[in-house]
């Protein structure tokens, strides 16, 4: 038999797991979600382990290009994260085709998918309309998150301090005259896509366009799924019929994303 581990953060045991990859992973979710640079304090301070671990365990890592050191000694996630980040984006726009598809084939607008990368909204998959006057978003396409619905759909599933936190940093220039531009307003819309659970870009990104977006809550990453289109088809009463289908649709992900990476049983011994 293996014997468990620990798993970080927890006393729970873990059959098993590996548990310096374990930490080594609990290290750079840390870093990520402090927006990719930290100091060896910080990360003793979240993580709970030792000094001498996370040095240890921050040396392998920038050895292997996972982890660099800056001059200010401070440690960021590292350039080898970035190919395999694409690739985890591909297999996940592969996995999420056929769930955009039904969108497309239930309401007739193009349907995306879009995730968090650091402070801003990027497009990971997409299914075209088939109406001749339709939207495209290029995929890998990286939007400020305070004009987009998929963006206020993805900052509504931070705590608040969080999601203002960003947008203060990215800033909030207005591509249109419905643009939302003041944190203040930005944390009443905020508060408004808890409560109906889903968010709307009323032309505040291109003029003449609404975007309807649903936090995809569940899943192993925090996601969001849209469907847009011009005003013209996009009406507040295709809205409100519309959210229902694209919130099942977006459960509906998050359970078959969190089928796909969970881990096979492993074989008896």
């Amino acid at each position: 038999m293996t014997p468990s581990e620990t798993a970080p953060g927890t006393g729970e045991p873990r059959p098993g797991g590996v548990q310096s990859l374990d930490r080594a992973f609990a290290l750079l979710e840390i870093m990520a979600d402090t927006g990719g640079e930290i100091s060896l304090s910080q990360l003793a301070e979240s993580s709970g382990l030792p000094l001498p671990t996370i040095h240890r365990i921050t040396r392998t890592l920038v050895d292997n290009g996972y982890v660099r050191q800056l001059p200010s000694r401070r440690y960021a996630l590292g350039p080898r994260l970035i190919g395999l980040g694409e690739s985890a984006s591909r297999m996940l726009g592969t996995w999420a085709r056929p769930h955009l598809t039904q969108l497309v084939e239930d309401l007739g607008e193009t349907a995306n998918l879009a995730m968090l990368d650091g402070d801003k909204a990027v497009y990971v998959a997409q299914v075209p309309s088939q109406h001749a006057m339709r939207m495209f978003t290029e995929v890998g396409r990286r939007v400020l998150p305070h004009s987009a619905g998929v963006g206020k759909a993805l900052l509504a599933q931070l705590p608040e301090n969080e999601a203002l936190a960003t947008v203060r940093r990215t800033g909030m220039p207005a591509a249109t005259e419905r643009t939302i531009s003041t944190p203040e307003s930005f944390a009443a819309e905020l508060s408004r896509v808890r409560e109906r659970g889903y968010a709307v870009d009323d032309g505040e990104q291109e003029v003449g366009v609404r975007c309807l977006a649903v936090p995809v809550l569940g899943g192993p990453a925090r996601m969001a799924v849209s469907i847009s289109g011009p005003e013209s088809r996009m009406s507040w009463a295709f809205i409100a019929e519309a959210a229902p289908v694209v919130q099942r649709v977006a459960a509906d992900l998050a359970a078959d994303l969190n089928r796909r990476s969970r881990p096979s049983a492993a074989p008896e011994s």
